[in-house]
């Protein structure tokens, strides 16, 4: 699954994945911090070689994004189809509108479902959960608690939840000058970690990855302090994420 966040393709390449091996792109919500590199990373997938479609999934206005990108880009992409010889990009990109929970699509290796969750004020937000034969995985996207979420994640082994360390946010809004609004939007968007730990009990999953955490970088909040907190009230086992890495 591809949340395309900030410098998501070099973080496919440092993860060993081809870049023109990419086949779909689910995005569950319309936030720069999920969408900023989602034409990025198909261009510079076509450019390194890629001649095979990419769908595309997610809320709109993923259409309009798509073929913005494209017009605002068509200097080089006509460029290089012309000098380089490839294939015309903008066809291989089939783009899917998402706004209600559904069956996502289905092939030989994976299923993928979503579901509705809830961020205000970005609707429609979705969570996602990938089939395969081996393992059933769960994204939570950004949320506050959802049942929904917990619905979609019955029985998974694997949970991926953002997650807010509740006693550290005054710190984080009070570097910015914009704090009781900032606060605000977190307190009603996202998960507390223990809530977090309470939906993959519900859930009856394995494995709880917490992801997306608010704040991330507050030196006074260890990983064993973000794991301790969602031990609170989920038996299983608890990762504290990170960039590239593999459960």
């Amino acid at each position: 699954m591809i949340d395309c966040g900030n410098g998501v393709a070099r973080q496919l390449v440092f993860a060993d994945v081809a870049l023109p091996t990419l086949r779909h792109i689910f995005l569950t919500h319309q936030h720069s911090d999920h969408n900023a590199d989602y034409g990025n990373l198909i261009w510079l997938a076509w450019s390194a070689g890629l001649r095979t479609r990419v769908d595309t999934w997610g809320p709109p206005p993923l259409a309009k994004m798509t073929r913005l990108f494209f017009e605002l880009n068509e200097y080089d992409i006509h460029t290089r189809i012309a000098d380089e010889g490839r294939v015309p990009l903008e066809p291989l990109v089939p783009v899917h509108e998402l706004r209600q929970g559904t069956l996502v699509m289905r092939d030989d290796q994976v299923t993928v479902r979503a579901t509705l969750v809830d961020h205000p004020p970005v609707v429609p937000s979705f969570a996602y959960r990938f089939d395969a034969a081996d393992r059933s995985i769960v994204i939570s996207g950004d949320t506050a608690r959802s049942d929904n979420l917990v619905k979609l994640a019955e029985g998974a082994e694997v949970l991926v939840h953002s997650a807010v360390y509740l006693p550290a946010v005054d710190r984080l809004v009070a570097r910015v000058p914009n704090a009781a609004t900032l606060k605000r939007s977190i307190l009603m968007g996202q998960t507390s970690v223990e809530d977090a730990g309470r939906v993959a009990q519900a859930a009856g999953v394995k494995t709880l990855v917490l992801s997306h955490l608010v704040p991330a970088d507050d030196l006074e909040v260890t990983e064993q302090m973000w794991a301790e907190a969602a031990r609170t009230h989920f038996r299983g086992s608890v990762i504290v994420g990170k960039d590239l890495l593999e459960v």
